[in-house]
């Protein structure tokens, strides 16, 4: 059950949510994407093996099939990247609320209207979330805004570890790093660093 699903078929808001109810519903959100994460990685596997077949077949039936096998597959990949991208917002969404909730105390002291989302706001969030041209990290920044949470009250999505692993994968894709081996210990090498760093801080 999306966001949306849980709003319209409740009769409490989003903003009167409790923690417990918050973060219920966040794991839910989790668990599809995790699902959704899964799918799309099965189906690339899937993609690679067509394309191998078909490189090696010489009869031309079978390999029209495989072509169509393939363009299918494609199909469900982007379908399931779309649904994944509306999960990820989704999920981001219920975790802002919940971080505000945690951090109530403070968000009063500093004059923040907690948990004060209107039915329009909750509209504009559900058109966002389905515009597939507004990317998670500019969701992000507009539901930061919606919600008057600075800069420095809330966690970082993208951890400074998670932004090292991005940069070995970049790499890997423009061949600065060949060899997977390689490319993984030099992921763990530079993740386990910046663990140490903060830790040392």
């Amino acid at each position: 059950m999306g966001l949306f699903d849980w709003l319209t078929k409740k009769s409490k808001s989003l903003s009167q949510m409790t923690r417990a109810e918050l973060r219920k519903q966040e794991l839910l959100l989790q668990r599809d994407r995790d699902q959704l994460l899964k799918r799309i990685g099965d189906l690339a596997g899937k993609k690679q093996e067509i394309f191998e077949r078909g490189r090696n077949e010489t009869t031309p039936e079978v390999r029209r099939v495989l072509a169509q096998e393939f363009d299918l597959k494609t199909t469900e990949q982007l379908m399931t990247s779309r649904q994944l991208g509306i999960r990820s917002k989704e999920a981001l969404t219920v975790t802002r609320m919940r971080m505000l909730r945690e951090n109530a105390d403070k968000a009063k002291a500093m004059g923040s209207k907690i948990g004060m989302i209107t039915e329009r706001d909750l509209v504009a969030l559900e058109k966002m979330i389905e515009n597939e041209s507004i990317t998670t990290e500019m969701y992000q920044d507009r539901l930061d805004s919606m919600l008057q949470i600075g800069a420095g009250e809330t966690e970082s999505i993208l951890t400074p570890g998670s932004q090292q692993l991005l940069d070995v994968w970049d790499q890997m894709d423009t061949g600065l790093i060949s060899d997977s081996a390689q490319a993984f210990d030099e992921a763990d090498r530079r993740v386990r660093e910046r663990h140490q760093a903060a830790e040392g801080a």
